[in-house]
């Protein structure tokens, strides 16, 4: 290899890199690199790749538990669900390529995270989807809201796999910088779980799937810097998938995996033939030579740089049993599918690229791969600026309120309040989204999205496994799996520590609603820059608080992806960061499908009650109208200190609302979110299309505010309704073990009918006919397009 010349700041700046990382660059070699090298270090040395901020916070998350079969470091987490069934999952983000490219950007994230997940060996069984944007009163919002959403529905779709949940956000920090993340399931086919450490001197290493072309270059490297003018129209770094060939991959690959010829398995994620050599040669303490020249290609011309940065989908990298490429290559053949032998594995820790009958790239793999740059960086010892405005608000501020609704300037009653609420894009049904999944594709999806607080799937037995756990079904277990995944970031924005533990607390609280036990994590940590004092502080500070929830909680954290610069910078290049929004993947075990609740009542007569902090609770930092839907929505405010999260409070009301949904006595669950408890109450009438007459415990004489006590949010709070032939034994019961958190509070009334909300003197807050309430909710997102 010709010695090269030394890179010039803006071939450096290109590839993402700073001057120091280039002179460490040049100091690992003892040379300069040639551009297909730099451009390799690049992309692995980009946050989205090495994680050099986050790295040393991450440290601090529980990994494991006695259900963990799998932690970080792998394409995905793998959890123990019993009775031979091994659950993978993960989460990822393709914020930066959606933003552009909305629809391909959405759809290859998709196509991505279900290759993390049979990659291991896994047969994908379900996606979700946590999604951010601006306001929908901006045209190019509702631009990139369609596209995103069309994109996961064309390629979930396509693929043969459920989208069975997720959430929607809308929020004018995500105006320029919006969030995909994309969460994918799927049970363990193989008998051992496919890793992906190369091993064994002399073994194939084989390319599989599609072919390579010049979509997605630098993709991993676009994805850490700031969005700006001339990045949106940076098409190049947004991939184009196939949802077709995907579905092939997935029945070749599980069929080779079953071969046992298979060592290790790497897709070609982020960074593409880079990181998938690169990783595959650290994480097996060995080297890979790859020889570009048998890489199926569907352009011609491409060089050395591009074959390494192509982000084209569909693609895997096999280390196979020697004397056995040929039986592989086979299999992939038959379902029309790329299967070449592209290199081998060697003794030298080093990744080796020929091109040409050249050396194309040298590297040591540990130095891509292990070995790359961290940042330390010190946390602020004092609160940011815009949090002591934020905390300077208080509740006195708003205007003064009384039985029947706000008073002052501008008079609401709480009936106005509530439909104002319940219109709101956050709040407001969003069928128009998960109308357009296929969420029975498989047959497997139990409670239909919108219908529950988490997404159920059953389990089918795997080929060639009996089912005889219980089950009164033929072929299908009696054990369910439900998951979820949910973040506030206005919550994370104005208290990191708090509404990291918040996200984790409602994420297990949706998982307790519907009766499954939460397992595990994954996380999908999307900030600003780190390189900000502001921006570090929110990372560190929602770190701390993901690691204590999820020690405190039992829900170890099995891996996850980070996403941060996500920034967009305004017209004088100042960076305006999108809230910090850690979203929370979470998984949960149902052990007997039987008992699955919904968030809607059931019958007329069922006594309903309130798990966790009771409305006689007046002044509690545990609810707070401190950053609520409530405070944005009707006084434009984004202020104030979100609830406080009680994780004590938390395991104990959870508890026993999963014992009360096992032994049969609830009926319905919802847990009290966005908008408080009278938003609560409405959806679970509309969901169940059943009113509820409902007297808070409580004299109107022992209320300070009223708005605090309607729709503050926080306390742990659970609304569930219970069948009058249960209601002894369950009083019994919630009187022994939460006392005084847990409430009586009225009954479900008949099929359509009103809700009723009224104070323990008979004076009535809220009366408005379910008709009319669900007419609003059902039709507030569907507007915004008409």
């Amino acid at each position: 290899m010709v010695a090269p010349s030394p890179a010039s700041a803006a071939e450096i700046a290109a590839e993402g890199l700073k001057p120091e990382e280039y002179t460490e660059i040049v100091r690992r070699l003892g040379r300069h690199p040639n551009r297909a090298e730099l451009g390799m270090f690049g992309v692995m040395w980009s946050e989205h790749c090495c994680y050099k901020n986050s790295r040393p916070l991450l440290k601090q998350f529980p990994t494991q538990g006695k259900r963990v079969l799998v932690g970080p470091g792998e394409n995905a987490g793998v959890v123990d669900l019993g009775d031979g069934l091994r659950l993978a999952f993960k989460i990822e983000s393709h914020n930066h390529p959606s933003a552009i490219e909305p629809f391909q950007g959405a759809a290859t994230g998709v196509g991505g995270i279900l290759r993390d997940i049979f990659t291991m060996g896994a047969r994908p069984i379900a996606l979700l989807n946590a999604l951010r944007f601006g306001s929908l009163r901006d045209a190019k919002t509702r631009q990139l809201f369609q596209g995103v959403v069309a994109g996961i529905s064309h390629y979930g779709n396509c693929v043969g796999v459920p989208t069975i949940g997720g959430d929607v956000y809308f929020e004018p920090a995500y105006g320029g910088n919006p969030l995909v993340n994309v969460m994918a399931l799927g049970l363990m086919e193989t008998a051992e779980i496919v890793k992906s450490g190369a091993a064994g001197v002399g073994n194939p290493v084989l390319y599989v799937g599609s072919t390579t072309g010049r979509d997605g270059m630098g993709g991993a490297s676009f994805a850490s810097a700031e969005l700006s003018d001339a990045s949106m129209d940076d098409r190049p770094a947004v991939q184009v998938g196939d949802p077709f060939l995907e579905k092939s991959l997935i029945e070749a690959c599980l069929e080779a995996f079953q071969t046992g010829a298979v060592i290790a398995a790497q897709d070609m994620g982020a960074a593409g033939l880079t990181c998938s050599t690169a990783e595959m040669a650290a994480k097996g303490g060995v080297g890979i030579e790859l020889n570009l020249d048998r890489v199926p290609v569907r352009e011609t011309g491409m060089v050395p740089y591009e074959y390494l940065l192509s982000e084209s989908q569909e693609r895997m990298l096999f280390v196979v049993e020697q004397g056995r490429e040929d039986e592989l290559i086979e299999i992939f053949q038959r379902w029309g599918l790329q299967g070449v032998v592209a290199g081998q594995v060697i003794a030298d820790p080093i990744v080796r690229i020929f091109f040409q009958g050249a050396i194309a790239a040298e590297i040591p793999a540990t130095a891509l791969a292990d070995d790359t740059p961290l940042y330390e960086r010190q946390k602020m010892t004092t609160l940011p600026d815009y949090i002591q405005d934020a905390w300077a608000w208080s509740e006195a501020d708003l205007p003064p309120t009384s039985v029947t609704g706000l008073t002052g300037e501008n008079p609401q009653d709480w009936n106005q309040v509530l439909m104002a609420l319940l219109a709101c894009p956050t709040i407001a049904s969003k069928s128009w989204v998960y109308r357009q999944y296929d969420h029975q594709v498989q047959n497997n999806t139990l409670i239909f999205p919108g219908g529950a607080d988490a997404g159920v799937i059953r389990l089918r037995p795997l080929p060639g496994q009996a089912c005889d756990h219980g089950s009164s079904q033929k072929g299908v277990h009696q054990k369910g799996v439900a998951a979820t995944v949910d973040c506030n970031g206005r919550h994370v924005y104005l208290h990191p520590y708090e509404g990291a533990k918040g996200a984790v607390a409602e994420a297990a609280r949706n998982l307790t609603c519907v009766g499954a036990l939460p397992l595990a994590v994954t996380d999908n940590l999307n900030f600003g820059s780190p390189e900000t004092p502001v921006g570090y502080w929110q990372l560190a500070e929602a770190c701390r608080g993901l690691a204590e929830a999820c020690q405190s909680l039992g829900t170890p954290v099995t891996g996850g992806n980070v996403s941060l610069y996500n920034e967009t910078l305004d017209s004088q290049g100042t960076p305006q960061a999108i809230y910090p929004t850690p979203v929370v993947g979470m998984v949960g075990l149902i052990e007997d499908l039987q008992r699955v609740v919904g968030q809607g009542w059931q019958h007329q007569g069922d006594a309903i009650y309130l798990l966790g902090l009771p409305p006689s609770l007046e002044v509690d930092s545990r609810v707070s109208l401190g950053g609520s839907e409530y405070l944005a929505t009707i006084h434009g405010q984004v202020a104030g200190q979100p609830p406080q999260v009680d994780l004590d409070l938390e395991q104990r009301v959870q508890e026993v609302c999963r014992h009360g949904i096992s032994q049969g006595w609830i009926c319905s669950a919802h847990d009290s979110s966005e908008g408080g408890l009278a938003v609560a109450l409405a959806e679970a009438c509309i969901s169940g299309d059943r009113g509820a007459a409902i007297t808070l415990p409580l004299e109107s004489t022992m209320v300070g505010r009223w708005d605090r006590l309607l729709f503050g949010e926080g306390g742990a709070r659970i609304i569930v309704s219970v069948a009058l032939e249960h209601q002894p034994t369950w009083q019994a019961y919630l009187r022994e073990s939460l006392k005084d958190y847990g409430v009586y509070l009225g009954q479900v009334q008949n099929q359509g009918g009103e809700l009723l909300l009224t104070t323990n003197d008979n004076l009535a807050l809220i009366k408005v006919r379910i008709e009319d309430i669900k007419a609003l909710w059902q039709n507030a997102l569907v507007n915004y397009f008409h």
